[in-house]
This record gives C-alpha cells, structure tokens and sequence, in this order.
C-alpha cells in the first residue's frame, strides 16, 4: 500500500509541514459597517425599481445604477453607496425626494456584518 497519492504522510495528518507548536492565528477585528442584507436583495430591487420607475431617469441608466448601488452596498457598506447616490443628486438626475427614498430603503435593508 502506497501513500503517494493520497496526500498524507506516515501518521496519517494531512498538513506534515504544519508546526505543532505554533500560536493559534487570531483573526483581527475590523469595525463593523452596516451592509446590504443579501438575504433581502429582491426584495430591495423590487422596491429600488418602483423608485428608479417614478424618477425621470434614463431606464437604461437605471439599470446600471441600481447594479451599482447594490454592488457598493452589498460589498462595501451602505455609507458608500449613499455618497453614489448623493453624486447623482448633485448632477440632477435624481429629486431630493428620490435620494431620500433610497437612503430610507439602504437604511432598512441594511444589517451590519
């Protein structure tokens, strides 16, 4: 019986270049940021596209914005995503209305992780 391929070595662990000794690695803490639950992201599209229908803008330019807005707040946090949106209200193509709305709908979507 060969070992050569099953990749453990003679006492049957599998990591042998593993020092038995060393210090567990501690996982270091990083500030938690409220995030897009992805649990909840139809949910969140479906009210983000009852929003995006009601404004005026271009639906082609919907489509990638509403893309965005869930990228940014699903990888990187809801406080990113509102600066997206806010860049939108300050060019007009969405109503203070409109950006009060989706702020409203990050805030409720949202968890922190």
């Amino acid at each position: 019986m060969s070992s050569s391929g099953s990749g453990t070595d003679k006492t049957g662990s599998r990591n042998s270049n593993k020092k038995s000794g060393s210090k567990p690695r501690t996982k270091e803490s990083t500030k938690r940021q409220a995030m897009l639950n992805t649990h909840r992201i139809n949910p969140f599209k479906y009210d983000m596209n009852e929003v995006l229908a009601e404004s005026s803008m271009d639906p082609s330019k919907a489509s990638s914005f509403l893309a965005t807005v869930i990228a940014k707040a699903s990888r990187v946090s809801t406080k990113d995503a509102k600066e997206f949106v806010k860049t939108y209200l300050e060019s007009g193509d969405l109503t203070k209305e409109e950006f009060d709305k989706i702020n409203r709908l990050l805030d409720r979507y949202s968890k922190f992780r």
